[in-house]
């Protein structure tokens, strides 16, 4: 039987504190969600002054780039250099913002965040990450 490393609740809570600092440090309002690695909601913040809509698009790129196994950039690039029969694909989360957790070569989860540019939403969400793998 194989073993693989999963995301501990302070595990979840770390990524949630630097992705929130990295936010804030550029006063950006956004939505922070972090998923295991089938998807399923571990924690989500959402700052002040952040649309709730925001919430759902966070959950929505965590679980997109967590079920891929890969950052939600991929698919927006795809859909945008012409693939527009992608658009449906059940993925919601098909913009940048989605990156995987990786640890051991293993994803073991995901962060989504929303509610900025796409380039700045992988900003905070590899923010976060880097508080466990670093």
């Amino acid at each position: 039987m194989q073993t693989k490393p999963v995301l501990s609740l302070d595990d979840v809570q770390k990524i949630l504190e630097a992705a929130r600092q990295e936010a804030q440090n550029n006063s950006w309002p956004v939505a922070i969600a972090v998923v295991d690695d089938g998807g399923h909601p571990l924690g989500l913040l959402r700052l002040d002054g952040c649309s709730p809509i925001a919430s759902y698009i966070a959950t929505e790129k965590a679980r997109t780039s967590a079920m891929g196994r890969r950052e939600t950039k991929f698919y927006e690039e795809m859909i945008n250099g012409g693939r527009t029969a992608f658009l449906s694909a059940p993925i919601e989360g098909a913009l940048e913002g989605g990156v995987p957790i990786i640890v051991d070569g293993q994803v073991v989860g995901a962060v989504g965040v929303s509610g900025v540019k796409s380039s700045e939403d992988a900003q905070v969400a590899k923010a976060g990450i880097s508080a466990v793998s670093a």
